[in-house]
């Protein structure tokens, strides 16, 4: 394929914007936002809100996009103190807008008024990644939601805060230390990649609160921390797993990866396959860095080819997937294609298309993996729809928090909670217990990428069974 074609794959690609509302996936895709009182509009490149800024109970609305006039009625009441009207202005918010966590949360913290509460926050990027924000909040809200209708943590109800990190380190370890002041909070979800965890961990750690991760998987916080914790299992599982899947099942041995070097995560992912494949008689003949300048996709994939290559494994970050989708365009399903977690996105399917079917992407939990679980009909009832392993396993975060609140409600109680032999809580992917190093030893679902509906594109992601 030409230099030409090449770049105007990637030009689609990276005009192409997703708005699902349906099976499968909760992704939305959003131009900008009209600013009103206490809305924290879109910010321009290079833009720093203030940490005080990128904080909310209710208060500021972090939702890209239009949003209600009576959701924002709701957050000025809220800042205000006006807790009955708030009730009200996002009791109708939601009657427009269902599938929105951010007022389901603030409903809630508004309904908790003066009372006392137990206070965690979330730390999620919503000012660069909208998308995954609100399928981690759906989660948390979920979670908060069942716990509080359920007459609260022993009489006592849970209260949600959301930080804006950006997926920045630096931002993710200052919002970190503005927590940890803050004596109210017990802990914390998030954050979401493993670069902004590792970042903030060290001072979670140092201010003795515990964080508890629903989607960072790089090896190195296995043992990271006693403060810190994942309900999603580290990429030494999703590789172990794609690796046995491609020499055992494809009975294929001879790959290459695409990953980005500036991405702790997909560095994890990358290393551990390549350890993964060789154990299993494999081999990885290249690895091509997709964060190069001059990154081509063609003469990548012409390489892999003259290298006798015949599988594909995209470690791809959010930062990189465009590139990644450019692959899967220009490989024209030649070469069998799998993938890590961050490639299951509704984006994959709306771009990827047919060249995408048949690829196989490893992830913590699929709706479709347990039918004995009762978490898909009860979030299917709240949010009208599917949701996503991110809501999953942040469901599952939120669960062990409020599990170990139950045991002993102080930042020392909650960790001690968390680490005991005797712990365990039920969560959307099954039992949640941690090992000493913070891990939770938990299976990786392979899932594959089929013609369907569900999702509105055309194509799902169906459990590999």
């Amino acid at each position: 394929m030409s230099q030409k074609n090449e770049t105007t794959i990637l030009a689609l690609a990276l005009l192409l914007t997703v708005g699902i509302v349906g099976g499968g996936f909760w992704w939305f895709s959003n131009n900008g936002a009209k600013i009103g009182n206490n809305i924290v509009p879109n910010q321009e490149p290079g833009s720093n809100p203030s940490l005080q800024d990128r904080i909310s109970f209710g208060e500021k609305s972090f939702s890209q996009g239009d949003i209600s006039p009576v959701k924002k009625e709701g957050v000025q009441a809220i800042a205000a103190k006006s807790y009955d009207k708030a009730i009200a202005n996002f009791t109708a918010a939601l009657k427009l807008n269902r599938n929105d966590p951010e007022t389901l949360i603030f409903l809630n913290n508004a309904r908790i008024d003066s009372s006392k509460s137990y206070t965690i926050v979330a730390s999620v990027p919503f000012g660069t990644d909208p998308n995954t924000s609100l399928e981690i909040l759906r989660g948390i809200a979920q979670a908060q939601n069942q716990v509080n209708n359920s007459g609260g943590i022993k009489g006592v109800f849970l209260k949600v805060g959301i930080a804006n990190d950006d997926d920045n380190p630096e931002i993710a370890k200052q919002l970190a230390s503005t927590l940890v002041s803050n004596s109210e909070v017990l802990g914390v979800v998030g954050p979401n990649t493993s670069d902004s965890t590792l970042a903030a961990g060290t001072i979670y750690t140092s201010g003795q609160l515990v964080a508890i991760s629903p989607t960072s998987t790089s090896v190195k916080i296995s043992n990271f921390s006693r403060y810190v914790f994942r309900t999603v299992p580290s990429d030494f599982m999703a590789a172990r797993s794609l690796a046995n899947y491609m020499v055992r099942i494809l009975q294929k041995k001879n790959a290459v990866v695409f990953f980005n070097s500036q991405s702790n995560y997909s560095q994890s992912l990358k290393s551990e396959f390549v350890s993964s494949v060789s154990l299993e008689g494999g081999q990885v003949a290249s690895e091509f860095d997709l964060s190069k300048a001059d990154f081509s996709a063609a003469k990548s994939l012409e390489q892999a080819t003259k290298q006798g290559a015949e599988v594909l494994m995209l470690a791809a970050n959010t930062e990189t997937l465009d590139k990644a989708l450019q692959v899967i365009q220009i490989n024209q399903k030649k070469l069998t294609l799998l993938a890590g977690d961050d490639v299951y996105t509704a984006k994959t399917l709306e771009i990827g298309r047919e060249q995408a079917v048949g690829m196989v992407v490893a992830v913590p939990w699929h709706i479709d993996s347990d039918p004995k679980s009762d978490f898909p009909q009860k979030s299917r009832q709240l949010w009208g729809g599917d949701v996503s392993w991110r809501s999953a396993l942040s469901y599952d975060a939120t669960v062990a928090l409020i599990a170990a609140l139950e045991r002993n409600p102080t930042r020392a109680g909650v960790q001690q909670a968390l680490v005991s032999s005797d712990f365990s809580a039920t969560g959307a992917s099954g039992t949640i217990r941690f090992l000493g190093s913070g891990d939770r030893n938990a299976p990786v679902q392979l899932v594959k990428i089929v013609p369907g509906s569900r999702s509105r594109t055309g194509y799902d992601f169906e459990p590999v069974r």
